[in-house]
């Protein structure tokens, strides 16, 4: 069986060799990097698509298989979701006060803070995901000022998430739009970082997978999605550090209005490419 998964390869391998311990069935992987995740392995299927390699499509988030849903590479009405990991604002506890906070993300263009926050190109992963999401809640005018704002206040733009943390972690940024699992390597690595509570402004992002169309191992494919949905799995995810939570519960949270973020997706990545893309 064939799987192309956008989840970090350090976490996908063991749940890989657990599912082929328990099953027998031989998986071959395939992963994609950081700065590119999701968008490369989807430019990849939906290259495939007369012809299909990949049995299984498994992603650390919602948005790029909702898109393969729409060009018909995977059954839209069968992608499954699971988990979920946060995006968080992060913070240099050095440099950064409890009384200096930002109330919200719109306080990140206060000038008290030029040049001296990192986030990742919103062109890829959890953070396209991230501004889509907020663009849908705010509108267009609100949003698209609030980014070019951003680029005014020289927000630095960096190839992946986990760099944003090593960025506020050296005190090159004080703070960092980045994911909570990041910030949890950067705590166990001594990092003087700290990640602020959730609120409505940021996302929960769930895992998806997903049975690619026509894939040759179909029942092998099955399988592993069954073993995915197993609450066991998840737990074990979240053990792992791949996860933050099995259940979102009563986490506060911003509610992704997916059919708008799909349907004007074109038309907003290429306005965030001319925007950020340097």
């Amino acid at each position: 069986m064939v799987v192309y998964t956008s989840q970090d390869q350090i976490y996908a391998e063991q749940i890989l060799a657990d599912f082929t311990r328990e099953t027998g069935v031989k998986v071959l992987p395939l992963f994609d990097s950081e700065s590119a995740k999701t968008a490369g392995l989807m430019n990849r299927l939906v290259a495939e698509r007369a012809r299909p390699r990949c049995d299984v499509f498994w992603s650390n988030e919602e948005m790029m298989v909702r898109r393969l849903g729409r060009k018909g590479v995977i059954d839209s009405e069968r992608i499954t979701t699971f988990g979920y990991r946060t995006r968080r604002l992060v913070i240099n506890t050095n440099y950064v006060q409890p009384s200096d906070l930002p109330l919200d993300l719109q306080g990140l263009t206060d000038p008290r803070w030029k040049g001296h926050v990192a986030m990742a190109y919103p062109l890829f992963g959890t953070t396209t995901t991230h501004f889509m999401a907020l663009r849908a809640v705010w509108g267009k005018e609100v949003w698209e000022r609030w980014c070019r704002d951003l680029v005014e206040n020289e927000i630095m733009i960096v190839d992946g998430n986990s760099a944003v943390v090593r960025l506020v972690g050296q005190g090159e940024a004080w703070l960092g739009l980045t994911d909570y699992d990041d910030v949890a390597v950067g705590i166990r690595n001594d990092l003087p970082v700290k990640a602020l509570p959730m609120t409505p402004e940021f996302a929960a992002m769930a895992n998806s997978v997903a049975l690619v169309h026509g894939g040759p191992h179909r029942k092998n494919a099955r399988r592993f999605v069954d073993y995915l949905q197993q609450r066991e799995s998840q737990e074990r995810l979240v053990d792992l550090g791949a996860l933050e939570g099995v259940d979102m519960g009563e986490l506060s949270y911003l509610r992704t209005d997916w059919v708008r973020v799909i349907n004007d997706f074109d038309e907003v990545y290429s306005w965030l490419k001319e925007t950020f893309l340097r």
